[in-house]
């Protein structure tokens, strides 16, 4: 057994984003089997190659597979096509295309609470109140978690490093820096982001396993920032609230829209 005299560190809620990231990181950056040239994610404007392996793909599959009994039919034929359990069959276009299939016809909120349920059904019965044993919410328990993140979403989010933040007058390195989120790139979806990752992923964390975390996705550069150890704010103060789509690359854009319809419902 091992037993952690750490002090615990109190969270009160600071006004938005009051949060200062530090890049002087020497982490080296896991790279996720990126396919391009230049070991780095593609620029803006151009989909980043990637090489995925069977970790990988096998993420992707257990992640579409759960997510399948919530999403509507697909349209296609080579979409409806069954897949056994142990063919690892699913890509990431598969994957993206099950989470907008689990979109349609579902308020923010119901998106919000699907990603739950599928989050919930990853973890044994009993899994949160023990990691709320194990991950008190204290400094070494945000950096602990800030550093698993790199290596274990990988498949999903694309590079990323910890570095250092700043939450209430205290620097640790409890930050992960995305450097072009993978999932965001490929839906291209506004409301994909926000409700099915941002939103889900903080409040899992917040509430279920006890551990303050705050996501901020850069909309100009594709890139986010995940804090952990800081309260996120609530949809109405986020700043992603007011977001308007990706009109240039988002099939289900409204242009005329100031907002993401998807933010709205």
């Amino acid at each position: 057994m091992v037993v952690l005299s750490l002090q615990v560190v109190r969270f009160p809620t600071p006004p938005p984003y009051q949060i200062s990231l530090r890049r002087q990181s020497t982490d080296k950056i896991i790279r996720c089997g990126i396919a391009e040239p230049s070991g780095e994610p593609a620029p803006l404007g151009q989909k980043t190659k990637y090489n995925d392996g069977f970790f990988e793909k096998a993420f992707m599959t257990l992640f579409a597979r759960k997510m399948e009994k919530f999403a509507s039919p697909a349209k296609s034929k080579t979409e409806t096509k069954k897949k056994r359990w142990f063919d690892f069959g699913y890509d990431y276009e598969s994957f993206v295309d099950v989470s907008k299939r689990v979109m349609e016809g579902r308020s923010r909120q119901q998106q919000q609470e699907v990603v739950r349920e599928v989050l919930l059904s990853m973890l044994p019965p009993g899994a949160p109140a023990q990691f709320r044993k194990l991950f008190p919410p204290t400094k070494w328990a945000a950096e602990f978690n800030a550093a698993l993140t790199v290596p274990f979403f990988h498949w999903l989010v694309g590079p990323s490093e910890v570095v250092e933040v700043e939450i209430n007058g205290e620097k640790q390195r409890s930050g992960v820096h995305i450097k072009k989120c993978r999932y965001l790139e490929n839906s291209g979806c506004v409301g994909m982001c926000v409700n099915m990752c941002k939103f889900p992923t903080q409040d899992f964390f917040t509430r279920e396993f006890g551990l303050p975390l705050t996501m901020i996705p850069n909309f100009e550069d594709m890139s986010c920032e995940m804090v952990y150890g800081q309260v996120p704010p609530s949809f109405e103060d986020d700043p992603v609230s007011t977001q308007p789509c990706f009109t240039d690359i988002c099939s289900n854009a409204n242009p005329s829209s100031p907002v993401c319809p998807k933010l709205q419902a």
